[in-house]
């Protein structure tokens, strides 16, 4: 049987996994797969990134998303 698709990508096919994030911008459900670097909000369009260590940086909800203690200890601090 002939395969479609390069046999090296079988662990990437094998292990995607689906995230189901909240948009903070508009609330609406916003698809990301693992493989995703970011997805688009469909409703309102905003920008949503698979790292929580990149949100941390750049996003204006991001210590309402992850709770002020948490923020703290993720965000990097200015040298």
């Amino acid at each position: 049987m002939l395969n479609n698709y390069c046999p090296g990508s079988a662990s990437l096919r094998n292990n995607i996994t689906l995230e189901i994030k909240t948009c903070p911008q508009c609330g609406a459900d916003v698809e990301l797969f693992s493989i995703d670097k970011r997805a688009t909000c469909d409703r309102c369009g905003f920008v949503i990134y698979n790292s929580a260590q990149s949100c941390i940086n750049w996003c204006r909800y991001a210590e309402q998303c992850f709770g002020t203690e948490q923020y703290q200890k993720l965000k990097p601090t200015a040298s």
